[in-house]
């Protein structure tokens, strides 16, 4: 094969690879969309390729189907607050702090804002409307929060990991799923108030 033809099957290659990846996001934004709008039982296959001018076909190119597309929008969603609040632990750590429950108290702040940012979202993932099996995914998350929770506090600590960890889940709750936001913020910043006065025994 020449060089020119390499070049040609590489660059047709390349064009194909990008208009896969932009019909993804494409089908994963319309997707976000109408699951929103209408929640995932209501939604159908053909109203998200039709939000996303995309074919039925290249949907089952890139995903399994409906429920594939909402669990890929779960991951990438906690994927993002994970970003977010090991951004904000490392900061305040970066600032000299030190004490774990600042440390807690910074990642789970992150993690409020970035619901408050992404809330119908975060909301969508609350309602109880999601594929067969969710629920499962759900508690299997919380606990690996959790975990990534306990890393911050040294020694045998469970019982206050559990404790944070509701606490901070039962305010995220309060915050996707309110219709009132500044009631919800201010819930927010309450709990975070009530969870900085916990002393670790």
């Amino acid at each position: 094969m020449s060089s020119d033809t390499e070049r040609l099957v590489t660059g047709v290659a390349a064009r194909t690879s990008e208009r896969g990846a932009a019909t993804r996001v494409a089908l994963l934004a319309a997707a976000r969309e109408v699951f929103v709008a209408s929640g995932f039982a209501e939604a159908g296959v053909t109203d998200v390729v039709a939000r996303a001018g995309a074919s039925v076909g290249s949907l089952y190119h890139h995903f399994s189907g409906k429920a594939d597309l909402y669990l890929t929008l779960f991951d990438d969603f906690q994927t993002r607050q994970t970003q977010r609040t090991k951004q904000a632990v490392q900061e305040a750590r970066t600032g000299g702090e030190a004490d774990p429950m600042r440390l807690f108290i910074a990642g789970a702040r992150a993690y409020l804002e970035g619901c408050f940012a992404e809330r119908e979202l975060a909301a969508l993932f609350l309602r109880g409307d999601g594929p067969p099996g969710f629920e499962v995914i759900m508690r299997d998350r919380l606990r690996q929060w959790a975990k990534r929770n306990a890393a911050l506090f040294e020694g045998d600590e469970g019982a206050l990991v559990v404790v944070l960890t509701g606490a901070l889940a039962a305010a995220v709750s309060e915050v996707a799923l309110s219709e009132d936001e500044e009631a919800s913020r201010n819930l927010a910043e309450g709990v975070l108030a009530i969870v900085g006065q916990i002393r670790r025994p």
